[in-house]
């Protein structure tokens, strides 16, 4: 049995918080760059380089690269064989109020949904936590934005529905959200489980490297569709017109009950973010 402190998954994920909010994976700033020698639309193009010119400035002067720093969404892979000393979560939540404090990371999270008092230090987060084989920890910070959250869209589709069908719901949540989620666009898409499984996949789904594809070929030729589909819409970054309005779409399947086909839209902004450490 491995032991690991508390005090040391509180250190990872500060420093994980700031990361995450400071720069963007290799992979999506990449995508965002190689997009710009496609787009047609002059002023895409020039918006583009706006937003890669963006990324390196929050590279070079240490600040984050959106004004939303996001709330905190932890996924945790904790291996069988590991004993925490102390509190997991409070761990994690210490974590996330030192990030963002020490970090000077604009704190969004109100304590109560309805009375809307700011907590002052983003917590709590969001945890999902998953018990994996090892001794081993492996944590992942994904900083979501509400811009795009907000976007967000569940339908319960009927088991008849046809594959066309989960196409045009996922292009035409994209329609509908517009310039809002500050396109372009990273979907996630769940498709399967139940009700509160499929949003899982959709969020988790947003934090696959954008240029891996789903490693079963019918759904990576269906994220593909879907990205042409979407990119016919002309929305284009900021909304201002352009075949730029997705950079990436990710699907995650689960198996799920004979009556029934859930499929869960989670928009993830430009600024995708996520950051990883294992332990």
């Amino acid at each position: 049995m491995r032991e690991i402190k508390a005090e040391t998954i509180t250190e990872v994920i500060r420093n994980l918080c700031i990361e995450a909010n400071v720069y963007l994976p290799c992979d999506l700033e990449k995508t965002i760059e190689d997009s710009r020698k496609t787009e047609e639309n002059t002023s895409a193009r020039a918006i583009l380089q706006d937003l890669t010119d963006n990324l390196k400035a929050a590279q070079q002067m240490q600040i984050p690269i959106c004004q939303d720093t996001g709330m905190a969404v932890i996924f945790a892979e904790i291996g069988q064989e590991v004993h925490i000393q102390g509190d997991f979560e409070a761990a994690v939540n210490e974590g996330v109020s030192k990030g963002y404090v020490e970090g000077l990371l604009r704190c969004s999270v109100v304590g109560d949904p309805l009375r809307r008092v700011n907590t002052d230090d983003n917590t709590p987060a969001v945890i999902h936590t998953k018990l994996v084989p090892g001794d081993k920890i492996h944590l992942q910070v994904a900083p979501k934005g509400f811009g795009s959250e907000n976007m967000s869209r569940m339908k319960m589709f009927n088991p008849s529905a046809k594959v066309e069908d989960i196409v045009a719901f996922v292009k035409e949540s994209v329609e509908v959200a517009g310039s809002n989620p500050c396109p372009p666009v990273v979907v996630g898409v769940g498709i399967g489980g139940d009700f509160e499984y499929c949003a899982f996949l959709a969020k988790k789904a947003l934090c696959r490297d954008v240029s891996v594809r789903n490693p079963d070929e019918f759904y990576a030729d269906l994220e593909q569709k879907m990205l042409d589909e979407i990119n016919t819409l002309d929305v284009g970054p900021q909304g201002f017109g352009g075949n730029t309005t997705a950079l990436a779409v990710m699907i995650e399947a689960y198996p799920t009950h004979i009556a029934g086909l859930p499929v869960a839209v989670n928009m993830g902004c430009h600024v995708t973010r996520h950051k990883s450490q294992t332990i």
